[in-house]
This record gives structure tokens, C-alpha cells and sequence, in this order.
């Protein structure tokens, strides 16, 4: 990168002799300078101690600049019909029992009159488990955090535990004197509520399984969920009433009366640990959003129809709401703004979707037609 004359092999004109090409060569080589925008009395390019000042030379300054990245909205489609129905014969349409549960590990159970069926969202393939006593009926389901055992609660006050995969009933818990209407399970723990208003937790680990009882619902208990800690239980009762209770103790630390019917939907926001979701029956028709820190209630909302259950999404500030009469239908809520069927069949909706699990969900149904992936309800 000298002098340009030395590119293109002019001879210089230094000072104090002067050479000069003959009148052919100095005119073609000046047409060549000329054509390449090079002056034959300056470098192409010189040496300035100082960058250049004006900002639009300075490349230093615009690339470093910070990159404007747009926010793109994108706008969920939710479909209005259900992704998959199940025939569902003899579902008992009552709205005190907790007859569905969905594992870990996508596997729905579901009861159905005196037995149980296990359908696998992966295979779609389905088993039975062992019918009750002749006159009894499953009333509760709930299976283990794991998703290897399910635990079942019958309308004669048993507690059956099954090991699925091998279709064994591994143990019965007896000692309720009235259907078992709800259960919910705390790593070990089997939490179970009964018609009497009582609720009992069982110790699965050991012989004599009763380990605590609670005692303050003068009706039966139809709603039971723990946080996700551990250290929490809230129950609901045919009372109207809502509790919370520690782990360890036998009184609720808190309890509100503002429902005016049964409470049977209970739900812990995966999000805000200390918020709980409370949905109430025909009459209430509410669903109420309590701290259980403070005691005190932050939201309400008249949903129009009875509440049977709540699931709040954790990839979303969402929560879905099922309703029975008389409207029967499901209600996906925005948190914490808020705006927003008895007939045999078990009905799957995608709802919770999250667009970054998209693909591997896109390819495991081309792998297989019967997996399922969000939430369902039963109409």
C-alpha cells in the first residue's frame, strides 16, 4: 500500500529530478488512474494519528451500538372442540367425588362405577383393575408424585394402594366409617377425606398407617390438594367451608367461610407458592383467590356455573376452571386480570401448550397417533 506509482510502476517525480515516461505511457497510465479513482500525487491510503471525527465514519461507534431486537407477539390458538373423546359408561354423576387423575408419567385413571381403568396416553391402550365388593363404588382416585402407585378410596371407607404397572393391589387401609370421597398424596403421606368430615393422613411406610387426623369440617370433605412444598393442606367441605393446614398440626392456621356452597375445587399456584384457588358449587359458583400468608382474599370471580375443578398452567399466567350446571363447559382465565358435563364421555383438550415443547410434541405424534398432551375435564 505505498505510492500508487509504485503499483502501477510509474516512476516517481521526486523532488529536485524529475523523471518523466514518454507522451503514450504517461497518457495510458493516466487513464488508468483516472479509471480506478486513484490520484498520481496522494497515497491510496494514509496514516492519520487521529480516527476520523464525524460519527457516520466512526465504525467503531455504529457497530457497537446496541441491536434493537423487536418483540414479536404471538397470539395462541386454542381450539374449541375437544382433541380426543373416550366412552366413559357408568360415570357416576356426582359432584363429590374426584373420579380422574392424570400421572406423571401420562397415564389417566379413571372410575367408572365398581372398577377402575387405566388408559395410556402413549399406546392408547387400557386396563382394569380389581372391581369393589359387590354394592360398593370407587369414589377417589389419586395417584402417587411418581406416578408408580395409585391410590383408590371406595365408597365402603377402604383405601386401596395398586402398584400399576404389575396390576396389584399391594394394600388395603381401612378405618373410615364413610365413602372416601377425595385423596391427594405428600411424598409417603396419603391424605384422605370422608363423608363424615374428617380427614385422616396414612403413613404407607409403616403397618398401623393412620398417623393424624384432622377434625374441624362438619360435612363431608370433597376437596383436598397439598402445596407443592409439602407443608400445606387445603380442604374443602360440603360445609362451605375452606381450610389450610400445616403439616404437623391438627387445627387449621387458617380457615375462610366466604363460599355459599360445597368446595370441591382446590388448586396452588405453581408461580406465587402462597396463592390458593377456590371454587365453589351451584349455588357459590365463585372462584375465590386466597394468601394463605396474609389470610387475606386478593381476587373473585362469578364464574356462572358450578366449579368442579382448577388447573393452573405453569408455563402461563393462566388458569383453567371446569364447570358442571349449567353451563358445562371450561374457562381458560388470564391471572391475575382475570378476563376471560355428565354425558358419559371423557373429553381432552390441548390448552396449555407451550410453544418451546411444540416440536417435540409435533414429533412424538408422528411417532405415535394416541399421545396426548394438555388438559382434560369430564362433561
Amino acid at each position: 500500500m505505498g505510492e500508487p506509482s509504485e503499483q502501477l510502476r510509474i516512476p516517481q517525480r521526486e523532488s529536485g529530478k524529475e523523471q518523466y515516461l514518454n507522451s503514450n505511457e504517461l497518457e495510458y497510465q493516466e487513464k488508468l488512474a483516472e479509471a480506478c479513482g486513484v490520484s498520481l500525487e496522494k497515497r491510496i491510503l494514509a496514516f492519520n494519528l487521529q480516527p476520523p471525527s464525524s460519527q457516520k465514519d466512526d465504525l467503531r461507534q455504529l457497530y457497537n451500538q446496541p441491536m434493537k431486537l423487536s418483540t414479536i407477539q404471538f397470539k395462541r390458538r386454542i381450539l374449541t372442540s375437544p382433541e380426543r373423546v373416550l366412552d366413559a359408561p357408568g360415570l357416576l354423576d356426582d359432584y363429590y367425588l374426584n373420579l380422574l387423575d392424570w400421572s406423571i408419567k401420562n397415564m389417566v385413571a379413571i372410575g367408572l362405577d365398581q372398577c377402575v381403568y387405566i388408559w395410556n396416553a402413549d399406546t392408547g391402550g387400557v386396563t382394569s383393575l380389581e372391581r369393589t365388593n359387590p354394592g360398593d363404588y370407587i369414589a377417589s382416585l389419586s395417584w402417587s408424585y411418581n406416578g408408580d402407585y395409585l391410590a383408590v378410596g371406595t365408597s365402603d371407607g377402604h383405601i386401596q394402594i395398586w402398584d400399576v404397572l404389575k396390576e396389584q393391589k399391594i394394600r388395603s387401609m381401612l378405618g373410615h366409617t364413610a365413602r372416601v370421597g377425595v385423596i391427594t398424596w405428600n411424598k409417603h403421606i396419603i391424605s384422605s377425606g370422608c363423608k363424615d368430615g374428617n380427614i385422616w393422613h396414612h403413613d404407607t411406610r409403616v403397618a398401623q398407617h393412620k398417623v393424624a387426623e384432622l377434625i374441624d369440617h362438619t360435612s363431608e370433605v370433597c376437596g383436598l390438594k397439598w402445596n407443592s412444598n409439602g407443608d400445606q393442606l387445603a380442604s374443602g367441605g360440603n360445609d362451605n367451608r375452606v381450610n389450610i393446614w400445616d403439616a404437623r398440626a391438627s387445627t387449621p392456621s387458617l380457615t375462610k367461610n366466604n363460599h355459599v356452597a360445597a368446595v370441591k375445587a382446590l388448586a396452588w399456584c405453581p408461580w406465587q407458592s402462597h396463592i390458593l384457588a377456590s371454587g365453589g358449587g351451584s349455588y357459590d359458583r365463585h372462584i375465590h383467590f386466597w394468601n394463605v400468608s396474609s389470610g387475606a382474599r386478593v381476587k373473585s370471580i362469578d364464574t356462572g356455573s358450578q366449579v368442579t375443578s382448577i388447573i393452573w398452567s405453569k408455563d402461563f399466567k393462566e388458569l383453567l376452571s371446569n364447570h358442571g350446571f349449567p353451563n358445562h363447559n371450561m374457562t381458560i382465565w388470564s391471572y391475575p386480570t382475570l378476563v376471560a358435563a355428565s354425558d358419559e364421555n371423557l373429553k381432552f383438550w390441548r390448552v396449555f401448550q407451550n410453544a418451546r415443547k411444540n416440536e417435540k410434541s409435533k414429533n412424538s405424534d408422528k411417532e405415535n397417533t394416541g399421545s396426548v398432551f394438555g388438559g382434560c375435564t369430564i362433561r
